[in-house]
């Protein structure tokens, strides 16, 4: 994809540090120099937009599908502003982590966003490119304001005076037109590797499955469970609900959770985000953060060794933790529980418990009281330790190829990233490159990948409408 490309030959100091050097012919410019901010508003029968983290404005009906995610707009929406195709909406409280892109529809947003409308020297596609790096996620953090991370802000006034780099349109259409060819090509990769992964996810449950069903033994004499899920059990076990073999209790932690006297990187206790446990399998290890004194002792703790179902995000998924942790209300946890943890974690893994609820990873309505009331079949001790046994042996395979098909899917994903940053900044040239590229052909399917879950209540979260309205100046 790359092969062939090289370096502009001749480079200038942009004098922009989030920029570095550019090539020599392109322009330098404060965005108010190549935005125009605009305001239009009473069209209150558009439809409403979202301006998300990982995928840029998308329709909120998009958002919202098959989400527990609720509509968070008001009633009236005549104060709503419109936004147009080719416009650039950005979330003021989430800019610093990407909550920005370009629209491709026309719909209204939050009076507390922001819509910029580039003007006739910069191309819409190729702003959203550069608005989306890593890199100018950190300079509009350097631009944002607030008393702690969470009400950190970036005004229009300080958008319009953060710098960006501008080639000719010619070249800005060569970019467009190499980065979609390239951001095809990858979440093609992608997909694929994510299609392996639900096949193989989809083979282990069924292993898991009829193990925590049947048992071991295939001569084994049956009884109606009287459980849909479960079907016929071995006659010997017992049909017990969740909260007949422990207390089931929802995680919590302190408000507001992006306040930084909460975390410390030398703290005791790592802070677990949906984000963890979704780049997880049956076990967490490490998380990105960890909590201060402070944080932990206003939170739910985990020793080694506990259980906890996530109820947001990857809802439905099951984690024993390895490290002390503590846990928000987006899970839940089993104190005082009596039996083979890890039995019980198989039970969650197959997905199947959660019946009509729907399926494992779906946004499905989990609490206290419907995880307490989940029908499972119950082996005496010895049994539920020789299942594990067996299932650990008969799906080590499958476990072991889904984690290097996700390592791959990360490493593309760190690609792309890296490859769009260096050429809507000028480190790489692909106007030759975008030449020889063949016409874009429909494609059979969506090439959208399924991106990782984003915390439901916290600033990762990929909801970047779920934020406070601000009132406008």
């Amino acid at each position: 994809m790359i092969d062939g490309l090289k370096p502009y030959p001749a480079m200038k100091d942009s004098g922009v540090p989030w920029l570095g050097e550019v090539p020599g012919h392109w322009g330098v410019l404060p965005n108010r120099a190549i935005f125009d901010e605009v305001k239009e508003r009473d069209r209150a029968d558009a439809d409403m937009l979202s301006v998300t983290i990982t995928k840029g404005v998308i329709r909120q009906q998009t958002l919202l599908e098959d989400s527990s995610k609720k509509d968070s707009s008001k009633l009236d929406r005549s104060a709503y502003k419109l936004v147009r195709p080719g416009d650039i909406a950005y979330n003021k409280m989430r800019a610093w982590q990407g909550a920005v892109g370009v629209s491709e529809y026309e719909g209204i947003v939050s009076p507390a966003y922001v819509v910029q409308r580039p003007r006739g020297g910069a191309a819409s596609r190729y702003v959203h490119y550069l608005l989306r790096t890593p890199a100018f996620a950190k300079e509009a953090e350097r631009w944002s304001y607030g008393i702690t991370s969470d009400m950190w802000s970036l005004r229009p006034e300080h958008f319009k005076m953060i710098y960006s780099c501008l080639p000719p349109l010619p070249e800005q259409a060569a970019i467009v037109r190499f980065l979609d060819h390239a951001d095809r090509r990858i979440r093609r990769y992608i997909r694929a590797k994510q299609k392996l992964i639900k096949l193989l996810e989809e083979q282990k449950q069924a292993i898991i499955h009829r193990a925590v069903t049947r048992g071991l033994d295939p001569n084994v004499r049956l009884k109606p469970s009287g459980v849909e899920w479960l079907g016929d059990v071995p006659e010997h076990w017992e049909v017990r609900r969740v909260k007949s073999l422990s207390l089931v209790k929802r995680g919590a932690s302190p408000r507001p959770i992006a306040d930084p006297k909460y975390f410390d990187d030398a703290g005791e206790y790592a802070w677990v985000r949906i984000a963890d446990v979704s780049a997880s399998t049956r076990y967490l290890e490490t998380t990105t953060q960890r909590l201060s004194s402070l944080g932990d002792s206003l939170s739910v703790r985990l020793e080694p060794g506990a259980l906890f179902l996530s109820i947001a995000g990857s809802v439905g998924k099951p984690i024993i933790t390895k490290i002390k942790c503590c846990i928000h209300d987006g899970f839940v946890y089993f104190p005082q529980f009596h039996g083979n943890v890890e039995f019980l974690c198989r039970i969650f893994s197959c997905g199947a418990p959660f019946g009509r609820l729907g399926k494992l990873g779906t946004q499905l309505n989990l609490n206290t009281d419907t995880v307490g009331g989940i029908c499972v079949g119950w082996p005496p001790i010895t049994e539920q330790a020789a299942i594990v046994t067996y299932l650990d042996e008969a799906t080590a395979s499958f476990e072991r190829v889904i984690a290097s098909a996700r390592r791959e899917i990360d490493l593309l994903r760190e690609y792309r990233t890296r490859l769009i940053a260096d050429v809507v900044t000028g480190k790489l040239d692909v106007r030759e490159a975008a030449v020889r590229l063949p016409d874009e052909v429909e494609e059979a399917e969506p090439l959208d990948e399924i991106d990782a879950e984003g915390d439901s209540d916290e600033a990762g979260s990929d909801d970047a409408d779920a934020v406070p309205e601000e009132v406008e100046a």
